[in-house]
């Protein structure tokens, strides 16, 4: 008789622990959580945007997303702000991943942690988390799929080639351009691929800002300068919107029409257009950058940090920001052709056929 008013208040104990730990529980799940992206001027990352914010209002958090219109002090706006309303976890995708050390150094100071989504942040111990693709892998496969649409392996050429790189504000920018030339040096040591305008490495042949419009006028000074007499048959080209560019440009000179053919043109992240083109037989390749899976990734990383465990990571070695080695988990990339389009983005649900008519 004695023991079961005893069981009775050890269950009430219990409950009463409960009841109040589960509120704890809800409230770290309703956490506000900021997501700053850089432009609304690509899809793509109006679709990395979009994808992370659908993923943590599903788990129930209170994601602020912010576009900085590819500006850096309006970036650096949007973080501070998102720090003065209180945000428990940054993910930042950066415009310049060297400003922001300012705003970072305040973030950890209010124990705030920082996943730099997609683009390495640098120059600041204050990012926690790197989210991202194997960048080297992308210029890799970037360059194999020129490589592959020239038939360099069964012995043709030479060709002419012209080499894009994307913003020198951008980490991964050297990633890609580093992974390209990795598999094209050799080409170009043995004169079976020819620069003629002589134009190597970042410095020469960066984009800022990614900007289509820096790259179409480059592009036209070259086939002016270099190519009066001489076929272009290759660009090397970091992004879609580039790629769109690079097209353009060659297309306005004559090339895709009559018995001119058009250069073999590489490119990155699926963008519609570019996928159209590749459909078309315009460009050659791009290289799909599964932004559903990034999120995963980044949201699954969020999780972790909030329930205060460590997040998976698959790379401890290679990102470092020049203050530290940034643990990351890298995804693996995708070249898609002319030949593998369907499977690789409308059978795994990325685009529908109707998109791509």
């Amino acid at each position: 008789m004695i023991a079961k008013p005893m069981f009775l208040k050890f269950v009430l104990g219990v409950s009463l622990l409960s009841a109040l730990a589960a509120p704890a529980a809800r409230a770290a799940g309703g956490d506000p959580i900021g997501v700053a992206m850089p432009t609304k001027s690509s899809q793509r990352w109006i679709d990395d945007g979009n994808n992370i914010v659908k993923l943590l209002q599903a788990k129930g958090y209170k994601p602020d997303l912010q576009h900085a219109d590819d500006d850096i002090p309006t970036q650096l706006a949007q973080i501070e702000n998102m720090l003065t309303k209180g945000v428990k976890l940054l993910v930042i995708a950066s415009i310049d991943g060297t400003t922001l050390s300012d705003v970072l150094a305040k973030a950890s100071e209010r124990g705030v942690k920082v996943i730099a989504y997609d683009r390495l942040i640098k120059g600041t111990p204050n990012v926690d988390y790197y989210a991202t693709f194997d960048n080297y892998k992308v210029g890799v496969q970037q360059a194999t799929s020129i490589v592959d649409a020239l038939g360099l392996k069964d012995g043709k050429g030479p060709f002419n080639i012209e080499l894009f790189g994307g913003s020198p504000d951008d980490n991964n920018a050297y990633f890609f351009y580093d992974g390209a030339l990795s598999v094209l040096k050799p080409y170009i040591d043995a004169k079976t691929l020819v620069v003629r305008s002589g134009q190597f490495g970042m410095d020469k042949v960066s984009t800022l800002r990614w900007d289509p419009a820096t790259a179409q006028a480059r592009m036209d000074n070259l086939l002016s300068a270099y190519y009066g007499n001489a076929h272009l048959d290759a660009v090397l080209s970091p992004y879609d919107g580039i790629s769109t560019a690079i097209i353009s440009s060659v297309k306005s000179v004559g090339y895709g029409s009559g018995n001119v053919k058009l250069p073999v043109v590489s490119g990155q992240d699926a963008e519609l257009q570019a996928v159209k083109s590749i459909i078309a037989g315009e460009q050659t390749a791009t290289i799909f950058k599964d932004t559903r899976e990034l999120a995963k990734v980044t949201v699954a990383m969020i999780d972790a940090i909030e329930a205060g465990r460590q997040p998976e990571i698959n790379d401890a070695k290679t990102y470092n920001n020049g203050k530290k080695v940034v643990p990351s988990f890298l995804l693996t990339p995708v070249i898609v052709t002319k030949a593998n389009w369907k499977p690789a983005l409308v059978d795994t649900g990325y685009y529908t056929l109707d998109q791509l008519k």
